[in-house]
């Protein structure tokens, strides 16, 4: 691996929060005595439980067994794992339950997760976590920036590769540093597939819209006239999004149907060599097309300034009805929340316009080791690996906790009846009038196979599944991007640039020359191709 400078570990990420509190490096603790608990975090598989360990697990666990478990694991993770107002302490008191282990959950702001992780590993590695949770966007410059520990080996040896259940090994491949392994992903690459409120496009007498120009009308209707059947026309607008630039990779996704394949980040040209996609023509056509349809009041005036909870309150408000978003369960999420408003929940899984082409999968996020952790094999063992050990801890992992997330209960959720046995999720705490579908594993993604079965394989509803089916069948995944000298010393400051220069245009009404003469003039171009010679010239 490349040994790379401290700059980015030293001034942090752009625009980076105080940390909300120290965290402390893991414990290396001592080994205590083997529980079922224990068992459960090793990742056993079907054929140990009837008696046939392979000659290959049988290493592993020998080689397992001389791994140290922590006596605590701080993690810092986002809002994918239950949050405080989910039962994040019920989920917690669980896994310790499961483990015997301390762990220390350290939860910041959603949309503020990325900012506030720069700042805390900016402070020192005497205050790094042992665990974070780091999207692809951020993953290569901390591994390359000696902030992350490499796992390979740890993941080589795991009682989990030898037990063949793990579906991941390509997705790891992709994660690969100059063949080595930073990050472990617990789920397949995911991304966001536009949602048509069906009923909208009813009342304004639409069909599914199959190119630019049939969406572009579709906007248009959902903005001058009365989608909603309140009697009131042009109270309602066509789209909104999180921002013209999503906060990470794939940067395009809140609004695809702009792009139309452009970007503003790096990638590749039809001769393999890299370029800065904002600098290419396809870019100014969908600033063109962005400008022209803000100014005709189609895209949510907002849309600069809303965060991804903003999106989904005035899509469950029935404010706006076009609205791209995670496939899978969040469509279902979706669904239930507008129907809990009081609106209809039909919605439509939009496969992609003939101009766009594809949806854009991420790579996984990933869960990380850092550098400064004590033990980093137990952790790895304990935590990571346990992760998808195809039982109890999978289950958690995958939809909570039995009796606060889900039950098997013979009851009413929701509106719902479930017979006894019969596996369902729990209304959620947060959003009355809904139920729970997932927790931190999309179960529709995970990369582990059960020991026996899925347990809510069955609850899984039918919108779920075709949102991700529409979604799998017309996507493609990103490739990781190197980190490089250039990337980590300018790509900061020129996404920065990137993103004021987008806002003039499509907010302000700049004109095109004239936002990327700024471009120029303000040293975007230079950067840019410093980056672009950096990434060619590996």
């Amino acid at each position: 691996m490349r040994k790379r400078g401290r700059k980015l570990l030293a001034t942090g990420l752009a625009g980076a929060m105080t940390a909300s509190m120290l965290l402390t490096g893991c414990g290396s603790g001592s080994a205590s005595s083997t529980t079922a608990a224990d068992t459960a975090a090793s990742g056993d598989t079907a054929a140990d439980s009837a008696g046939e360990t392979s000659e290959a697990e049988t290493t592993q666990a020998s080689a397992e067994d001389d791994i140290e478990k922590p006596e605590q694991i701080n993690i810092f993770v986002n809002g994918n794992v239950f949050t405080q107002a989910n039962a994040r302490d019920e989920f917690e008191k669980r896994w310790e339950e499961l483990t015997g282990i301390d762990l220390v959950i350290t939860q910041p702001d959603h949309d503020a997760y990325n900012d506030v992780l720069g700042q805390t590993f900016a402070s020192g590695p005497e205050n790094w976590p042992d665990v974070v949770i780091l999207s692809s966007a951020y993953y290569t410059g901390y591994a390359e920036e000696g902030a992350l520990w490499d796992m390979t080996d740890a993941w080589e040896n795991s009682e989990l590769k030898a037990s063949g259940r793990y579906k991941g090994e390509e997705i790891l491949e992709k994660l690969k540093i100059d063949g080595r392994l930073y990050g472990f992903a617990h789920e397949n690459s995911k991304g966001c597939i536009t949602y048509v409120k069906q009923s909208w496009l009813d009342n304004c007498g639409l069909d599914v819209p199959t190119n630019y120009e049939e969406y572009l009308a579709m906007l248009e209707a959902f903005t001058t006239g009365d989608p909603d059947g309140n009697g009131v026309n042009g109270d309602t607008c066509g789209v909104s999004a999180a921002g013209y630039i999503a906060p990470e990779a794939p940067w395009t996704m809140y609004l695809p149907e702009f792009y139309q394949g452009a970007t503003v980040d790096f990638t590749k040209d039809e001769n393999g060599q890299w370029v800065d996609g904002f600098t290419q023509d396809n870019m100014k056509a969908t600033l063109e097309r962005m400008q022209d349809a803000y100014a005709k009041g189609y895209i949510d005036k907002e849309t600069l300034t809303n965060g991804t909870s903003d999106c989904r309150n005035k899509f469950y408000e029935d404010t706006f009805g076009v609205f791209t978003y995670w496939s899978g369960t969040w469509g279902t999420q979706l669904s239930d929340n507008l129907v809990a408003n009081g609106h209809s929940g039909d919605l439509v899984a939009l496969p992609p316009i003939e101009e766009l082409g594809n949806y854009v999968a991420k790579l996984p996020n990933v869960m990380a080791i850092t550098s400064a952790c004590e033990n980093p094999e137990g952790v790895f063992k304990y935590f990571i690996e346990s992760m998808l050990d195809g039982g109890d801890m999978q289950t958690l992992w995958t939809y909570g906790v039995e009796d606060v997330h889900w039950s098997t209960k013979a009851e009413t959720v929701c509106g719902n009846t479930y017979e006894e046995g019969e596996f369902h999720g729990k209304e959620s705490l947060e959003k009355p009038g809904t139920q729970y579908q997932k927790g931190y594993i999309d179960p529709l993604l995970s990369l582990g196979e059960w020991v026996d079965e899925d347990p809510g394989a069955a609850f899984l509803p039918e919108f779920t599944k075709e949102s991700q089916e529409v979604f799998d069948a017309n996507a493609v995944t990103l490739e990781l991007i190197p980190s490089t000298e250039a990337m980590n010393q300018y790509n900061g400051d020129l996404m920065t640039l990137k993103r004021s220069i987008v806002a003039d245009i499509v907010t302000q009404g700049t004109s095109i020359e004239d936002g990327y003469a700024r471009f120029e003039a303000e040293g975007g171009l230079e950067w840019s191709n410093s980056i672009v010679d950096s990434l060619n010239n590996q």
